[in-house]
């Protein structure tokens, strides 16, 4: 590999030994697997497959990895929940403990535990790979659950497959969900929420909170078990159920997936399970995110990227997952998680303090879930702008498929909290907007949830403020109404049209939900208040919220009609800071913003592709609770005159203030 493969930037070269040794850190240790696993990462990924309880047609197998540990007993209700020797696992070679049941000592359904001995000390735990484990609703304890139904779970799309539309994402949480004042299932998200994302023209979801998590207000982010679907919604065949009928719509399926830290749970999680600190994770300080009150994986163990991978493999084929939203990599990257850091130069990336190892994971990560599903996807999370995280593993990079654009909704709020409308700059505007790395595929958003969770505001929220319970009624004539309602649809549309190769909305926020995510706690009195979603608002005509929604679900339509993203790059026409107007093109469309307070412009003129433009999409429409200020369908021909335009060809327009229009090319004029 030459270094000028360095992710097509030359400003790399200088760290190209550092680049190539973090590169050839990957290969060490895909090799080092290879070594210690003959059938590559595929095979070494078989943690689920060893460890856990497992029928093997006959008997019950109990396996666990504990290296400091001295002895391990089942806990059940067969032996009152006490130590019996019955129940105990014999020490094998290497940390494993095994022992062989008969097949009648555990039914579907029982409830079972482990008690880990170790010197000096014991401890009730959850199997490291349980794939089932419930909470009992009086004591509140987790136990792991013996999952055998009699009839597995048929699927009705075997192998889904998709086309390559554009991708087009609806993040959601299935508990939160429903309208109503409680937690949401798998089989009522299914029945009730696919339609709504399937008719608002998505393509894609990524449901958070799947794997399980101790603490419900923690939206999934402190697993505790990693390989078992979080059952406060359902049982695993439920969610499969809900899998199995997204792919039917032509829905993708992504999942959050947490291997950038865990809970700090002692009996639920991983930490200390086998009276270490250190098993899984860091020892000393390393060990503990201080943000986040969590454990950090170490990454430089083999048996930890056995576990994680694993993880991976698991979800792909027992749920038919498509795709990973990987959290927290800045987290995962830097010793220091990227904390209070800016990230304004190359040097911050290519340092002493960035976690080699943890680099290496990812990669191997992405080399094996891609080996396993051509079509499957990888989004990188990341705050940092790590150079190379979604360039290909043959250009040096870690093989993300797609990372976010998490500056841009980050602007949005800046811009919404600290500018003044009539002062918003339009080239720093657009340097956000389209501003990423060549080889590089990114997904543009103008909020997600960490926008919507409480002490923050969503986009509507921060447009609106208080308006938004009094003034959202269709014949509310409030300069606050109209200001909000224009700006919502303007920011999502030119979001979305900017958008490099995909594009994210959060459950709600595209018809405007009107409060923030608050999860019952303490604080708020266990109030499920602001987990919810209020679907009403949307249905009813009388209220702003039904016209966003409907602006949304055309623009989602035109974006998927025009295949917009086919076309990665925008080509800039026109830029008017004190006129607070931009035009581009991309794949013969041409997008025009008047974002002035104020100020209509009649025969505003820049220059364009020759040819007719018919309008296909206007934010000002009444049905999208617009002024209905211009015409629909009107046709523009470019004007072409030497004396007047030397060799341009001008569109002339009518730009209403706060106005976003879309043009298609059709013909050319006679």
């Amino acid at each position: 590999m030459s270094d000028s493969t360095f992710y097509n930037d030359p400003y790399l070269l200088s760290f190209a030994g550092v680049i190539r040794s973090r590169i050839d850190a990957a290969h060490h240790l895909k090799q080092q697997i290879e070594e210690y696993k003959p059938g590559g990462l595929y095979s070494f990924a078989d943690y689920h497959d060893i460890f856990g309880l497992h029928f093997d047609g006959h008997h019950w197998v109990m396996c666990e990895w504990a290296p400091n540990a001295s002895k391990i007993f089942v806990l059940c209700d067969k032996n009152g929940w006490q130590k019996h020797d019955a129940y105990r696992l014999e020490k094998k070679e290497n940390g494993v403990f095994e022992t062989v049941f008969p097949g009648q000592i555990f039914s579907h359904g029982d409830l079972f535990r482990l008690k880990v001995v170790w010197d000096g000390g014991e401890g009730d735990r959850i199997p490291t790979a349980a794939t089932r484990v419930v909470q009992d609703t009086e004591t509140l304890m987790f136990n792991a659950q013996v999952w055998h139904p009699e009839q597995p779970y048929l699927w009705k799309i075997p192998e889904p497959e998709f086309s390559d539309e554009s991708l087009l994402i609806y993040e959601a949480h299935v508990g939160m969900a429903l309208e109503e004042m409680r937690v949401g299932t798998y089989v009522e998200f299914e029945r009730h929420i696919l339609p709504k994302i399937k008719h608002a023209g998505y393509n894609a979801i990524q449901l958070m909170a799947v794997q399980e998590h101790p603490y419900y207000g923690s939206f999934g982010y402190h697993v505790s078990s990693f390989f078992a679907p979080s059952s406060r919604f359902g049982t695993p065949e439920e969610l499969k159920s809900l899998i199995d009928t997204a792919h039917e719509m032509g829905i993708r399926v992504l999942m959050d997936i947490i291997h950038s830290h865990c809970v700090r749970n002692e009996v639920e999680g991983l930490s200390r399970f086998d009276g270490t600190l250190y098993q899984f994770f860091h020892d000393g300080p390393r060990g503990t995110h201080r943000l986040w009150d969590s454990r950090c994986f170490d990454y430089s163990k083999l048996h930890v990227i056995k576990f994680l991978l694993s993880n991976l493999k698991y979800w792909m084929e027992e749920f038919k997952i498509d795709g990973f939203r990987f959290d927290g990599i800045t987290s995962m990257l830097f010793e220091d998680h990227g904390l209070g850091r800016a990230f304004t130069c190359y040097n911050d990336y290519f340092g002493p303090d960035v976690d080699v190892s943890a680099l290496a994971y990812l990669t191997l990560a992405n080399d094996l879930a891609h080996n396993m599903n051509a079509q499957l996807i990888t989004i990188a999370e990341d705050v940092s702008g790590y150079p190379g995280l979604a360039a290909p593993i043959s250009q040096g990079g870690i093989g993300f498929d797609f990372r976010f654009a998490m500056g841009i909704a980050d602007f949005w709020i800046k811009l919404l909290k600290e500018v003044k409308d009539e002062d918003w700059p339009m080239g720093k505007l657009w340097y956000e907007l389209t501003t990423r790395r060549e080889e590089e595929k990114t997904i543009s958003y103008a909020e997600c949830h960490d926008q919507a969770l409480v002490g923050d505001k969503t986009l509507m929220m921060h447009l609106m403020g208080s308006h938004i319970y009094t003034a959202m009624n269709r014949h509310s004539d409030r300069f606050e109404t109209f200001r909000g309602v224009a700006l919502h649809k303007m920011i999502r549309l030119i979001t979305i049209s900017t958008a490099n190769a995909g594009y994210l909305n959060f459950i709600g926020n595209e018809f405007g939900h009107p409060e923030w995510v608050d999860f019952p706690s303490k604080q708020n009195g266990f109030s499920y208040q602001y987990a919810r979603r209020q679907w009403s608002l949307k249905y009813n005509p009388d209220l702003y919220y039904y016209c966003l929604f409907e602006f949304d679900r055309h623009m989602i339509h035109l974006v998927k009609d025009q295949d917009l993203f086919s076309v990665p790059f925008c080509r800039l026409l026109h830029l008017h800071d004190d006129d607070k107007v931009i035009a581009f093109e991309r794949n013969q469309l041409i997008f025009v913003f008047n974002f002035h307070p104020t100020c209509s412009y009649s025969d505003y003129m820049f220059d364009v592709p020759p040819g007719k433009y018919q309008m296909i999409l206007d934010t000002d429409e009444k049905r999208f609770g617009g002024h209905e200020r211009l015409q629909a369908s009107q046709i523009h021909y470019t004007l072409h005159d030497p004396l007047l335009y030397g060799q341009d060809n001008r569109l002339s327009l009518y730009l209403p203030a706060r106005t976003a229009i879309v043009l298609a090319l059709g013909t050319d004029p006679a």
